[in-house]
């Protein structure tokens, strides 16, 4: 843990400003749950949750059952990071962010298929040369929780129908499970 050298005091209801530069660098965003963790030294931490980081273990059986199936590489994302992944080397896509390309298409509630591969410059993750071949949102009770995503190879430049129908099934299966 490092200091920003920021103080706030806490007002007379007992909240405190999160300033808008570390919200910013930490992709906070209004609305977004926070997690209060203390510590023996007198630590209080505020740390993002994350539905989907909660159960990433599912996560990531969801990812191989779909990479299985499809053979492309799966991507399943929170609001900010990689969560989980299949089919590709996990130290490479590991807690590394979304791309704000993503982010877009999750805040829109959009989606993204890419019928063509030699047209393709969606990059959900950063610091990442791979595209993807689809991407789709988890909307779980009308926000949106994270996002899962079949990445490109050699064999997969396209989109097919069995991706098709695993993505939507997958961004719903897990909803539903962070809704249960």
């Amino acid at each position: 843990m490092r200091a920003t050298g920021i103080v706030r005091r806490i007002d007379d209801l007992g909240r405190v400003v999160i300033p808008k530069e570390i919200r910013r660098t930490m992709r906070i965003r209004e609305g977004d749950p926070l997690e209060i963790y203390t510590n023996n030294e007198g630590e209080v931490i505020f740390k993002k949750y994350s539905a989907i980081s909660e159960m990433s273990e599912n996560a990531c059986n969801i990812a191989d059952i779909m990479y299985k199936i499809a053979g492309c590489p799966v991507i399943i994302f929170d609001k900010d990071h990689v969560v989980a992944s299949a089919g590709v080397p996990r130290k490479e896509f590991s807690e590394r962010r979304v791309t704000s390309q993503l982010e877009e298409l999750m805040e829109n509630r959009g989606q993204f298929f890419c019928p063509d591969g030699s047209t393709n410059n969606f990059y959900p993750v950063e610091g990442v040369g791979r595209t993807a071949t689809a991407a789709l949102p988890i909307i779980t009770a009308g926000d949106v929780s994270g996002a899962v995503a079949f990445m490109t190879t050699e064999k997969c430049q396209e989109v097919t129908e069995l991706q098709k129908s695993l993505i939507n099934a997958s961004a719903q299966f897990l909803a539903k499970q962070i809704a249960s």
